[in-house]
């Protein structure tokens, strides 16, 4: 087995995790400003040549190290067996759109997917210079002077960020935005929405009350950083009506406390005709 910084397994993976996502960062930190070209996907998404360049930095870096893991990029698609136990999770500039328009809020996000469980994943701020990372059972946040401080969720903010972005699988029985517009939310939170998964890493930071989405999060790119954080941090996870996060098309409550999850269940609830 390869080894990262003296360590194999479990340890091994976690830190070759931070690693890729760092290396992605920096790409995504080096062309932010530019006039970068656009590759267009479907109903108005698209990559650029950052998303591009970074998924190659992150690749270049797991397969380097483990040359047998399958890997599922979110420019590049799958590689390695269907049925692989090991499989990496990229997500190489979450909040592209945001970074376009060059607005500083975008996440990278790496994740081990081994059997159905994430035992090691990092998210990446590009501009902070933070990594949020775990091996799945506690997590910390690496600054930029490579100092590690352990996640400790709070809900003292009161700030939940809500991704509006479709699809929306549960509508219309529930909505994202149906949510904002419910008094009890408002009595209660404080909506933010920065249209990136780094604020699913927050929650676990305790700079997030919770986060909320709808859709199918079964071996997402996008999310599997984040929940695997959350856990690991001791936050309440699950999908919108209480149910695993994981066990189809659920969508998700990542919350700080017992207390906070329990306030947004019953509000989702109440949007269910």
């Amino acid at each position: 087995m390869s080894i990262i910084n003296g360590e194999s397994g479990k340890g091994s993976d976690a830190r070759l995790a931070l690693t890729a996502a760092q290396a992605g960062a920096a790409v995504v930190r080096d062309l932010y400003g530019g006039r970068l070209a656009r590759y267009d996907k479907s109903a108005g998404d698209f990559a650029t040549e950052a998303d591009l360049a970074a998924e190659r930095a992150i690749l270049d870096v797991l397969r380097a190290a483990r040359p047998d893991d399958a890997v599922t990029g979110e420019e590049s698609g799958r590689s390695g067996a269907a049925d692989a136990r090991r499989r990496w999770l990229v997500d190489p500039l979450c909040g592209t759109l945001n970074y376009a328009v060059r607005t500083m809020l975008a996440g990278v996000n790496v994740a081990l997917r081994e059997d159905a469980r994430v035992t090691a994943a990092a998210t990446a701020d590009p501009f902070s210079g933070e990594v949020f990372w775990t091996d799945g059972d506690a997590a910390w946040v690496r600054s930029a002077d490579g100092t590690d401080e352990q996640l400790m969720p709070t809900a003292g903010s009161a700030l939940v960020d809500i991704n509006l972005d479709p699809p929306f699988p549960h509508a219309p029985g529930f909505r994202a935005v149906g949510l904002l517009a419910d008094p009890g939310f408002a009595e209660r939170f404080r909506p933010r929405v920065i249209s990136s998964t780094l604020a699913v890493a927050w929650v676990a930071a305790g700079r997030r009350a919770a986060y909320v989405t709808d859709g199918d999060l079964r071996d997402s790119v996008h999310f599997a950083a984040g929940i695997a954080l959350c856990r690991a941090a001791g936050c309440m996870v699950t999908g919108l009506y209480g149910e695993p996060v994981l066990s189809g098309a659920g969508g998700l409550i990542a919350a700080a406390d017992p207390e906070t999850h329990a306030a947004l269940l019953e509000l989702v609830k109440h949007q269910t005709p």
